[in-house]
């Protein structure tokens, strides 16, 4: 009997030792510039093992840690077909095998065309914009359950409900979609914005599957739109299946233990910051339920770089849009931005540089001539300018110009265009799903909601929606981030009305879809506004006026924010209308003789394409 119970405790001992309960990457690709890939390997007491693998793949090193259940092995597949692979366990007389493919990649993957200053960009959160699948809504492998009545709850938004309504996208003008992080955030509360990720590999069960994401992307590609991926590098939620038996000690900042950042980014760069100030803005977490991750750890780094390739060859996405880029260890997220570019050369990465400077902001952007004086290059193409949304957040409200007050705000701001490397690459915004909402701030004020549309729409960079205020949708800063991210009304079964459909808006509602989708839509096939270049007058009497101009065509644009009527002298613009004589109005097809004054009314704006 005892010889027996000895073979079943061995059996059993075996199995357990035998298990490996996650291999990330998952799978890798033939022909890939990261050719040498780091394959970590997660069971208990995994790194007791010696692995091999099957010929044909190249062992480079194996990397143990203080965790004995992590085993990092790094493979070369330079020059490797795409094919199967079976890795070897083995601890003494006991072993056990691991499959592991090696794929091949979609053709031309590498020189795959992102986003650009051709695009206009519909930033989404997708727990609020359409449940497409109710029975998604909740799973048992994650904690929190779906409770519409709830502001700051789940309220079962999910992939399928962005494809089912990606039509209603493209009919708007706009020609890529930025939906916030859709892989899993397993927080028990407020879990619907994803920004406190569980797993990096797997996408939330409640807003679909990795299928469906990959899907996502193919229908956007069908309809000739992009798929921008939001992605978060400086840190994980603390539900994170790794921060709960962390490899290293140092895989993520600890102070020991949680220490809050004191947000201060210029100490970044700041000649004269205290070295106990700088680390505290970079390593001190971002909350309490966002573990900060340690990106000068080259094995956190090497991990953050491969998932953010893996996913953009596997969903075969456009672009990304990184969260709290200038947060993250500089010389680190530098690294991982340049393993990205250099995987994709023409991969657009947009970084969310929320300062209020532009020679600040400047700083992160790819080539940076001030971020030279340090010797440093974040190679981050594109940065957010959140110095012009600041100004669009209350220049509509001044009616009247004075010296640093009304239009003259926003020409301040491209006044400062020469401190970018690169400004025809700047995301321009009015909102975000951050911010207060435009449309609450100015009261519903289509006039206004206008005028900030058509600045987005003309002037250089890539202009970003907020879903819904297309159709003037509104939402208090003041009463919680819940507020500014409504549900799109049609997006459940039961809604009061659909917006999606034309049918189905209220006659407010199509007043402000009409304009922005006749607006976007022109903006689309106009590359006088993508690539062209800018000639801007001082604003006079709060009317602002600009160019955009390229060899074949001239487009004027005016801004009155004036409350009152204004004439404008043409003779002024002399030097931009050259010898041209009209200009027809896009919006209203009304035509304007250049030879004459030019009335405007109050609080409004034109759009002319001179002849």
């Amino acid at each position: 009997m005892k010889k027996y119970i000895l073979s079943f405790v061995l059996l059993i001992n075996f199995f357990s030792f035998a298990q490996i309960d996650r291999v990330e990457p998952p799978f890798w690709w033939s022909d890939m510039n990261l050719s040498e890939v780091q394959i970590m390997f997660y069971g208990k007491n995994i790194n007791q093992n010696v692995v091999s693998v099957s010929s044909g793949l190249t062992i480079k090193s194996v990397q143990k840690t203080e965790n004995p259940n992590y085993l990092f092995v790094t493979i070369d597949t330079k020059n490797v077909a795409a094919q199967e692979f079976v890795f070897t366990f083995k601890n003494g007389k006991n072993s056990f095998t691991q499959n592991y493919s090696l794929k091949a990649r979609r053709e031309n993957s590498k020189f795959r065309k992102s986003y650009d200053s051709s695009d206009v960009i519909y930033l989404i959160m997708p727990d609020r914009f359409a449940n497409g699948n109710p029975n998604n809504d909740n799973s048992k492998s994650t904690k929190e359950i779906s409770n519409r009545s709830l502001p700051g709850g789940r309220h079962g938004g999910d992939i399928e409900g962005l494809i089912k309504n990606l039509d209603y996208i493209k009919e708007l003008g706009a020609t890529a979609v930025w939906p916030t992080p859709l892989c899993e955030d397993n927080d028990e509360a407020y879990s619907y914005h994803g920004y406190a990720q569980s797993d990096v590999y797997k996408i939330d069960p409640r807003y679909g599957t990795n299928e469906e994401y990959v899907k996502l992307s193919a229908e956007l590609h069908q309809r000739g739109m992009k798929n921008i991926m939001d992605y978060v590098t400086n840190h994980w939620g603390w539900k994170h299946w790794m921060y709960n038996d962390l490899p290293t000690y140092n895989w993520i900042h600890q102070f020991p233990g949680y220490s809050q950042s004191n947000y201060r980014m210029t100490t970044q760069f700041d000649n004269n910051a205290s070295k106990v100030d700088s680390k505290q803005c970079i390593d001190g977490w971002f909350v309490p339920s966002m573990p900060d991750l340690n990106q000068s750890n080259p094995m956190v780094l090497n991990y953050l770089s491969q998932n953010a390739i893996w996913w953009i060859e596997y969903a075969d996405l456009d672009g990304f849009r990184v969260d709290t880029y200038s947060y993250n260890d500089k010389e680190g997220i530098s690294k991982w931005t340049k393993a990205i570019t250099d995987e994709y050369p023409h991969f657009n990465i947009v970084g969310e540089v929320w300062m209020h400077d532009q020679a600040q902001m400047s700083y992160w952007q790819k080539d940076s001539k001030i971020g030279a004086i340090q010797s440093y290059n974040s190679n981050l193409p594109s940065v957010m300018d959140f110095t012009l949304h600041d100004a669009i957040g209350n220049v509509f409200n001044e009616d009247r110009q004075s010296w640093d007050r009304g239009m003259v705000q926003v020409y301040d701001n491209f006044a400062n265009d020469f401190l970018y490397p690169n400004p025809n690459n700047l995301l321009v915004f009015a909102e975000n799903h951050d911010t207060g909402r435009f449309n609450e701030i100015y009261k519903s004020d289509f006039k206004k909601y206008q005028m900030a549309m058509t600045l987005i729409a003309t002037v250089r960079g890539i202009p970003q929606l907020y879903y819904g205020s297309e159709i003037g949708m509104k939402g208090d800063k003041g009463k919680g981030d819940a507020d500014i991210r409504r549900d799109f009304p049609g997006g459940w079964n039961g809604d009061a009305n659909n917006a999606f459909t034309k049918q189905g808006r209220t006659a407010e509602q199509q007043k402000f879809f009409e304009f922005s989708s006749k607006l976007f839509t022109w903006r689309k096939s106009k590359d006088v506004i993508h690539s062209g270049k800018m000639t801007h007058y001082v604003p006079d009497n709060n009317v602002y006026v600009y160019f955009r101009y390229n060899e074949k065509e001239t487009v004027m644009v005016i801004i009155n924010n004036n409350s009152e009527k204004q004439s404008l002298k043409t003779n002024r613009f002399k030097e931009s209308i050259q010898n041209l004589k009209s200009g027809k109005e896009v919006l209203s097809g009304k035509t304007f003789d250049l030879n004459n004054d030019i009335e405007i009314e109050g609080k409004s704006a034109l759009i002319l394409e001179l002849k």
